[in-house]
């Protein structure tokens, strides 16, 4: 019985603590223990304390400071319920995720810029397989860093890589998330180079390119240390750039990336790092199954688009049917309403064509970018193994720089002390900078992930409200366009 009177004994006597002390004697209140006990989270008890403070006053009229007496002996009362009560204490892991919140917060209000960066007016340059392609690149800012309010450069599509590659050598081992530029298409290049004249200009593969390298940038322009890049700076404001090297897909620069890339395969593969962190072993998991779901869902947004294509060029082929049956059909009414559903028909199919083109450009390409900073996102962890196992390498060598020293000490060979001395410590020093390294990395992917996620779900609500707008509209002027037509349906007789 004594065990189980215990934990209320013990609570009684916390919350009666206060009655022992000579200035609370005075007011004479035994209550004030429990009630400023409760004052926690309970706003009943708030409003119970205070008449209990008016009696305090009343009856200590020549005692000034008991109310301040009093808050003391609230406070102490405070302190002693958050001992007692250790489940109260379970949200203390939350305070650990805050600093980075604020941290977050404080550089999305920082990430309040005006930034609009347009491509346009592609243009080919030369003839034959020495051609290539020119894009007019417009921003439009008033951010202080740049020199004019609006300018405009051109720009070809090697430059667009080697912003990319640059951007991509400075900020990656750093932990940050570096859009990736849109992919060089071997295929679409040949086309364009070998196309003589307009008319042979793959159109739609040159509109898809603007389109991509437009988001790359406002991409690139939304990272609140990427568009503080000098590199990027230049790349909006200068009339002449740098010849960019090594982009061309079957140049010695492919090749080295490719060797690259096989390099950094054999290293995640031979490379593992026993995640300790709980939360970079929970995102990983995510990534892995948001990038298999995407490319599942862009690929379906892909066919749907290809597919409603299908679907126009099929009801042109039915307008144009139709047209030609109502030229030849003998009835006049019939012959009329035939003729107007032709008009319809080719109505519906530029509607067909509309919305095609918004299943791409509005939620195909953005699933396909998602997709692509996902990669990002990877290489930016897979930096952080590569942080955690050069840090595992020094503390592996300074162990055995230490086994060493220990060996020359016994075998008493004082000439080589002060060099063995010397490498400990240089070893130590790269250990203790590998440490701050690995945990600077750490604190950059959490903040990367973050405004990663932010930007993610604001990308995918206003593409979906677009898309829903496009399809709803397109919807409304296909019943507008059968309402008009069931008078003419009507009128054969």
């Amino acid at each position: 019985m004594a065990d189980d009177r215990e934990p209320p004994a013990l609570f009684e006597d916390e919350a009666e603590t206060p009655e022992t002390n000579p200035d609370e004697q005075v007011n004479g209140n035994p209550f004030i223990g429990e009630t400023t006990e409760i004052t926690l989270d309970d706003e009943e008890a708030k409003a119970d304390t205070v008449p209990e403070e008016s009696d305090k006053g009343s009856s200590d009229l020549a005692a000034g400071g008991s109310e301040e007496k009093s808050e003391t002996s609230a406070a102490a009362s405070v302190d002693v319920t958050n001992l007692s009560k250790p489940s109260e204490d379970d949200s203390e892991p939350a305070p650990t995720e805050k600093p980075e919140e604020k941290e977050v917060e404080e550089d999305e209000e920082d990430d309040t810029f005006d930034m609009n960066i347009k491509v346009t007016d592609p243009e080919k340059i030369g003839d034959g397989m020495g051609s290539y392609m020119v894009f007019k690149v417009t921003t439009m800012t008033s951010m202080p860093t740049f020199k004019n309010s609006e300018t405009s450069v051109k720009r070809r599509f090697s430059d667009f890589l080697g912003l990319h590659d640059r951007l991509n050598s400075k900020f990656l081992h750093l932990g940050k998330i570096v859009p990736p530029a849109p992919e060089k298409s071997v295929v679409g290049m040949t086309r364009v180079k070998l196309g003589k004249g307009e008319e042979s200009t793959p159109v739609d593969f040159i509109s898809k390119r603007r389109a991509a390298l437009e988001r790359y940038l406002n991409r690139v322009a939304r990272h609140p240390t990427l568009r503080e890049d000098p590199d990027f700076r230049q790349f909006l404001e200068a009339d002449v750039l740098p010849r960019a090297k090594d982009t061309a897909a079957l140049s010695g620069g492919g090749l080295k990336r490719f060797v690259k890339s096989v390099g950094d395969t054999m290293f995640q593969l031979t490379t593992k790092m026993s995640e300790s962190d709980q939360w970079f072993e929970e995102k990983q998991q995510q990534i892995e199954t948001l990038d298999q779901q995407l490319k599942k869902l862009h690929l379906s947004m892909e066919t749907l688009a290809l597919q409603r294509k299908e679907l126009g060029s099929c009801t042109a082929g039915f307008a144009k049917s139709t047209a030609m049956l109502s030229n030849a059909e003998e009835h006049a009414t019939l012959s009329r309403a035939l003729s107007q559903l032709a008009e319809v028909e080719e109505k519906i199919e530029q509607l067909h064509v509309e919305q095609a083109d918004s299943d791409f450009y509005v939620l195909a390409e953005l699933l396909k970018d998602y997709i692509g900073l996902i990669q990002a996102v990877k290489a930016s962890f897979q930096e952080r193994v590569r942080s955690y196992s050069n840090w595992q390498h020094a503390q592996q060598m300074l162990t055995k720089k230490r086994e060493a020293l220990v060996k020359l000490e016994l075998a008493s060979k004082n000439e080589k002390l002060p060099q063995a001395q010397e490498e400990v410590k240089e070893w130590e020093q790269k250990v203790e900078k590998g440490e701050e390294d690995f945990g600077k990395i750490s604190k950059a992917i959490q903040k990367e992930m973050a405004r990663f996620e932010k930007n993610r779900v604001k990308d995918f609500r206003e593409s979906m409200i677009k898309y829903l707008e496009a399809m709803m509209e397109s919807q409304q002027q296909l019943i507008k366009y059968w309402e008009g037509f069931l008078p003419e349906a009507k009128a054969i007789a």
